[in-house]
Parts: structure tokens; sequence; C-alpha cells
């Protein structure tokens, strides 16, 4: 009776000696991925976390709303225009419109 237990025994402490070189392994091979990983993203620029305010929001929003009020007027353009020095016109304008644009569409009324 006791040689058999001796036996079950050995048997589970191989077993476990198995799984535990096995989690072993996975660990040294999880460590060397995050240092791989440390070792690239600590060369590239931190990210900053993205405000999130009501102001910050609405701001957001009428900047893409610019954004897409000048795309649109240059697809127009290009739909509607088929002369070059226009379409070149209308790309050469649109940075200069778009803070005048914002301005005039967002004003703050005090």
């Amino acid at each position: 009776m006791s040689k058999e237990r001796a036996l079950r025994r050995a048997e589970r402490e191989r077993e476990a000696a198995v799984v535990a070189a096995a989690r072993a392994a996975e660990a040294e091979r999880r460590e060397r991925r995050e240092a791989r990983l440390r070792a690239v993203t600590s060369r590239l620029p931190r990210r900053r976390p993205r405000q999130r305010g009501v102001l910050v929001e609405r701001r957001r929003k009428q900047v893409w709303a610019t954004a897409a009020l000048l795309l649109l007027a240059n697809v127009l353009v290009f739909a509607f225009s088929h002369d070059w020095a226009a379409r070149a016109m209308a790309l050469a304008i649109t940075p200069l419109a778009a803070p005048v644009l914002y301005t005039l569409l967002f004003r703050r009324r005090t």
C-alpha cells in the first residue's frame, strides 16, 4: 500500500513539475515579449489623454464642421470646374479661408 502511495505521489509530483515548467516557460516568453514591447514603445512619443469637457467637445465639433464645409467646397469646385487654375486657386485659398470661416460661423457672442 505504501509503495502504491509513493508511486502515485511521485506521478503527481512529476505532473506538477511538468506543469510548473510549462508555466515558467510561458512566463519567460511573456516577459521577453513585454521587454521587446517596452524597448520599442519607449522610443515613441507618449500619447496624451484626450481632453473630455463640454467646451472641448464643442470646439472639436466646430472644427470638424468647418473642415467638412471646406472639403465640400473643394469637392464642388473640382466637380463643376474644368479649369485647373480655378481648382488650384480653391486649394490655395482653403487654408486661408479656414480661420475666417470658423470665426464667421462660430464667433462668441458677448
